[in-house]
């Protein structure tokens, strides 16, 4: 096999690539959105979401931008939706009087921006840009797509009415004690990353960074352990909280996590339209920034920092390398971690050994989005790319970091590496958190 011939072949196989991961997130779009009727589709059911038919448009717009547009220098197809359909323009609570596409129109349109974007991938050469680099922009399209089906599904659980969404129930937990919190060591490693293709901006660059020891969760905290925290009056005491955090609770009158409703007989839920009794071994899910460090406080622990987080789920100290994921440097399988909407709740406590991380952590990616006490910046060498509304214009101190992907995370949109953010009062994001404290002397 000549140069050429192994160059080509690696080519195809980026476009193989490419071609299912938008395969797979369009099927899930279709999926969220052909769940529910026209009316729904259209109806804002929260001033925090947009309309459904809001993000599928928008779902198409950007895939029009980078791919048709950019990468592929083709003619627009609908410039006059650009306004409506940029995220920065217009405020979701906003959106609805917006002249938004029909259901029928957005449908269309999006599959009319698919078969080009089909057509660039097919004919634009792999290389020669950073944005066609190892098909990098059809890649950040897939996790653009990706993430807005999961606010999508965070939508579908703001919907009222009868369930619409059904998956299988997760795997239980695996037989067996697990430890209450692991021991992480001390010292430097390597965070973030400078060699994932698909990685965006602010994963970038890989740099070295010290830590002190400490001790973390081994899971999540779960719902039965933060129902503790509820029965023992935690929303009422002023001294678990920041004074942000408790003006927050206080002055929108937070009593428990959102969608948790207080029976006779204990704690129950709604979860996609069905009403049920708290899962005591889940981790815990629908609760801000705010409440999970008012619980850790309780505990006498904290939130991890994110350098914290991260080296907990690459750092592998017999090797002292970083690696791609908790488990090793493979793809997420079935048996690593609860993602891609398989399942339409956080896993219980202890359900993916085969996720764990080398020194003993489980569940680090999947289930919930995890809470960190860092505020969202960039890495050292920093460099915005493609454009700075990707992540630039969110540093600083109104944004905290989750880690780790939800249930409602797929595969192509997470990494060790991967960096969420949000205020730290969202609640219908699917996020939860685990505590750590620092090591003794002696220790780590």
């Amino acid at each position: 096999m000549t140069t050429t011939e192994s160059k080509d072949l690696g080519a195809e196989e980026l476009r193989a690539r490419a071609a299912e991961a938008l395969t797979r997130a369009r099927a899930r779009s279709d999926a969220l959105t052909d769940a529910v009727d026209d009316e729904d589709l259209i109806r804002q059911h929260s001033k925090l979401m947009s309309p459904l038919v809001w993000d599928l448009a928008h779902i198409g717009s950007q895939e029009e931008l980078w791919l048709v547009r950019d990468v592929g220098g083709r003619e627009p197809l609908r410039p006059d939706i650009d306004d409506i359909y940029d995220a920065f323009q217009h405020a979701r609570a906003d959106r609805p009087a917006l002249p938004l596409l029909s259901p029928a129109e957005a449908r269309s349109y999006v599959r009319e921006v698919r078969e080009k974007a089909f057509d660039v991938l097919e004919r634009v050469p792999l290389g020669g840009r950073r944005l066609t680099e190892q098909a990098f922009a059809f890649g950040m399209v897939t996790q653009h797509e990706q993430q807005h089906d999961e606010t999508m599904l965070a939508t579908h659980q703001l919907r009222q009415g009868d369930p619409v969404l059904h998956a299988p129930e997760p795997p239980p937990a695996r037989p067996g004690t697990l430890p209450a919190e692991v021991l992480v060591p001390g010292g430097a490693f390597t965070m973030g990353t400078s060699a994932e293709p698909w990685a965006l901006d602010n994963e970038r660059p890989a740099h070295e960074i010290a830590v002190d020891a400490y001790w973390m969760d081994t899971t999540p905290v779960t719902s039965g352990a933060y129902a503790g925290f509820l029965d023992s009056g935690g929303y009422d005491d002023e001294r678990w909280w920041s004074p942000a955090g408790w003006a927050y609770r206080t002055g929108n009158g937070i009593t428990a996590p959102r969608f948790w409703k207080r029976e006779q007989d204990g704690w129950w839920r709604t979860r996609f339209g069905v009403y049920e009794r708290i899962t005591a071994t889940e981790p815990v899910v629908h609760v801000s920034f705010f409440e999970a460090e008012a619980y850790a406080a309780w505990a006498g622990r904290r939130l991890p920092t994110e350098a914290e987080w991260e080296k907990a789920a690459r750092f592998d100290p017999a090797s002292g390398r970083s690696r791609r994921f908790p488990w090793g440097d493979e793809e997420p399988g079935a048996e690593h971690a609860n993602l891609g909407q398989r399942h339409l709740r956080p896993a219980p406590a202890g359900a993916y050994p085969a996720g764990a991380s080398p020194t003993g952590v489980h569940q680090l990616i999947g289930d919930v989005w995890e809470w960190t006490s860092t505020d969202l910046h960039g890495y050292p060498g920093f460099a915005a790319f493609p454009y700075q509304e990707y992540s630039e214009v969110f540093f600083g101190p109104e944004y905290k970091v989750l880690r780790g992907g939800s249930f409602g995370t797929d595969a192509a949109a997470i990494r060790g590496t991967f960096r969420n953010w949000d205020y730290p009062i969202r609640r219908q994001i699917f996020a939860g958190f685990r505590t750590a404290r620092d090591a003794g002397p002696g220790e780590g």
